[in-house]
């Protein structure tokens, strides 16, 4: 089956073959026709274009807006007042720990309790009182501001902190007794 390629070219014969006599003109018809067909014209999407436009400029007043508060109009003395308000946290770092635990602490106490029928008194009372001394800490936030910094105010402030605290959790300790006494005055009403 195999042959040598040199061989079989050797022995190959081209055939004559006569073109057509208007073979020249049919092949030029045929190439105008093929050059100078119409290019499919591109559909012209201008409503994409107006859209990716105002979505590009809708991102970018998104990103550039500002996003810090923006301070109503205050009166220089006003500005210079909201600037020099000093608070028990912001006298130094270690106050500023003191603070933010105890208020933390109260602010959990107090969402952690259960209010019902049988402890709403109770629990109305320990509140009221809270909220007398949470007014008391802003009147001594107050006075830090107009007398300055001084000890008999820091202990103050921090004396409400930790009495609040001790509060909150005195009832949490009377409300959890009271709870007791009525699951066994519940329970022995049921035998």
């Amino acid at each position: 089956m195999q042959q040598d390629i040199k061989k079989m070219m050797t022995d190959y014969k081209e055939e004559n073959r006569a073109l057509s006599s208007n073979h020249s003109q049919k092949f030029e018809k045929l190439l105008m026709q093929k050059m100078h067909r119409e290019k499919p014209k591109k559909k012209h999407y201008t409503w994409l274009s107006i859209a990716a436009s105002v979505v590009l400029l809708i991102s970018l007043a998104i990103k550039f807006y500002p996003t810090h508060n923006i301070t109503p109009n205050l009166t220089g003395t006003e500005i210079e007042s909201a600037q020099k308000e000093i608070s028990l946290g912001s006298i130094s770092p270690e106050f500023n720990t003191i603070e933010t635990y105890y208020t933390n602490s109260i602010n959990l106490t107090i969402s952690e309790l259960e209010i019902t029928e049988n402890n709403k008194e109770v629990l109305e009372g320990y509140l009221n009182k809270i909220a007398e001394l949470t007014q008391e800490y802003k009147s001594l936030t107050k006075e830090l501001n107009t007398k300055g910094v001084n000890d008999a105010t820091i202990d103050a402030l921090m004396s409400n902190l930790q009495l609040r605290l001790q509060l909150l959790q005195r009832l949490k300790k009377q409300l959890k007794q009271l709870n007791n006494l009525n699951t066994k005055q519940h329970e022995t009403q049921v035998l």
